[in-house]
């Protein structure tokens, strides 16, 4: 079933659909990002804009082919653009753990001295085959032989409960448009990665969250009735309450996730781009 019954399936972002606009159907092939963190455009060109990103482990259906571009579905939001082929693995076993910090290393072997091969993002899917200690530290360990922390990551099984507490352990991540790894964040990437390790998959987009995303509710005349959690819109902009004053995001104002009050927050982006739109609660 779709995560966006209440949205327009004929929007591109959504909908596979060649230059025609005509519906394209799916080859049947599956495929996984192989790559720290990818990006996915509107068209196969590197002068394409950047939709979004796909981190290491997010599995993908694929549409179509064209020279070194794959035409891709996302399987955790349902997002769809043209990928590069190189950055897709085919028939991968199924993940057993997430990375759940912030960020972290890959290592040759069970031992964080050694040169490391490479760096996953909070959200990265990886199969672990075993655990390992050394100096009184436990390593998974991958089935490509490389090691991970393992208070890094943890069961897909298990998931957070508050996106609020993920959305903390982010802060001071530099903004990145259409970022959504822990190695850049735009606004609504970070409340889609909060949402994901609590064990929730929603919308991409902060105009497909909005339509999405819990049950709208009436903020008060003063913003007086907010709660921890509640997303509060603007057109094109979303954060999640702190608190019930406070508000904390990813914006180009400061170029990173912060918090702020959301009083001094909806003057400064109203002054440029309007009253907020609207806030749900999750």
């Amino acid at each position: 079933m779709s995560l966006l019954p209440e949205l327009n399936l004929g929007d591109r972002r959504l909908l596979p659909k060649d230059a025609a606009g005509k519906k394209i159907a799916s080859t049947g092939k599956q495929a996984t990002i192989n790559v720290a963190f990818t990006e996915l455009r509107a068209q196969p060109d590197f002068q394409s804009a950047i939709d979004t990103q796909l981190i290491f482990g997010e599995d993908v259906e694929v549409f179509a082919e064209e020279g070194e571009w794959k035409l891709v579905k996302a399987e955790r939001d349902d997002y769809v653009g043209w990928l590069e082929a190189i950055t897709l693995v085919e028939n991968q076993p199924s993940p057993t753990h997430l990375v759940s910090a912030p960020r972290t290393f890959l290592y040759p072997e069970p031992d964080m001295k050694k040169p490391h091969k490479g760096m996953r993002s909070m959200g990265s899917a990886l199969r672990i085959v075993g655990f390992k200690e050394n100096r009184g530290s436990s390593y998974g360990i991958l089935e490509t032989g490389e090691a991970v922390y393992a208070k890094h990551i943890r069961s897909t099984e298990e998931h957070a409960s508050d996106p609020v507490s993920i959305a903390e352990e982010l802060v001071n991540t530099p903004y990145l448009w259409a970022g959504t790894s822990a190695f850049g964040l735009d606004c609504s990437g970070l409340i889609k990665l909060a949402f994901f390790m609590c064990g929730k998959k929603i919308c991409r987009d902060s105009d497909q969250q909005a339509a999405t995303v819990g049950s709208e509710i009436d903020p008060g005349k003063n913003f007086e009735n907010l709660k921890r959690g509640d997303l509060v819109f603007w057109k094109g902009h979303v954060g999640i309450m702190q608190n019930k004053d406070t508000l904390l995001h990813a914006n180009g104002h400061s170029m990173m996730v912060n918090s702020e009050p959301l009083k001094a927050a909806v003057e400064r982006i109203s002054y440029l781009y309007d009253a907020p739109i609207g806030v749900r609660r999750p």
